[in-house]
């Protein structure tokens, strides 16, 4: 499998990680990843995109769950949060929509983590391109991307 600017990102600081593909499907998203990978779906973490005031964002949020824009905004300390465009949000990480991802994003945006993916020794994330996921220990993860772990979920599914 070809390797992504966030694999290089990754090797570069020498993380460990484990690089995975699946066939995407544009509206797929991180819930069939977890289910075509075989990965529990709570340490499958949507890379998503938003502004927080003025700035751009990440904001990692379990396949589970659905982001709060409230929470991240508070998070942020700032009034109000939306999701970024896709143009913008394309712009600003260089990656495609359905292939985002704060490793080897072309502009270091803030990461925000939800606090769950604290509860999983390794989560998965994208890896910078569509059908391409990685593995990397959640304690590295936060340490190379600088990632505040906060609440950011409205609601799990189940």
């Amino acid at each position: 499998m070809a390797e992504t600017r966030g694999t290089t990102e990754l090797r570069g600081a020498g993380v460990d990680h484990t690089l995975m593909g699946y066939a995407y499907r544009h509206g797929g998203g991180a819930e069939q990843a977890a289910d075509d990978l075989g990965v529990e779906r709570a340490r499958m973490f949507k890379s998503l995109v938003a502004r927080a005031g003025e700035e751009l964002v990440f904001a990692l949020v379990p396949a589970t769950s659905e982001l709060s824009l409230k929470k991240l905004a508070a998070a942020a300390g700032v009034k109000h949060a939306e999701m970024a465009g896709p143009r913008d949000a394309e712009r600003a990480t260089g990656y495609q929509v359905g292939g985002m991802s704060p490793l080897g994003s072309r502009k270091r945006l803030p990461v925000y983590l939800d606090e769950s993916g604290g509860e999983f020794e390794r989560i998965c994330l994208n890896a910078g391109g569509r059908g391409q996921i990685v593995e990397v220990g959640t304690s590295e993860l936060v340490e190379l991307v600088g990632a505040r772990l906060v609440d950011l979920a409205a609601h799990v599914r189940g």
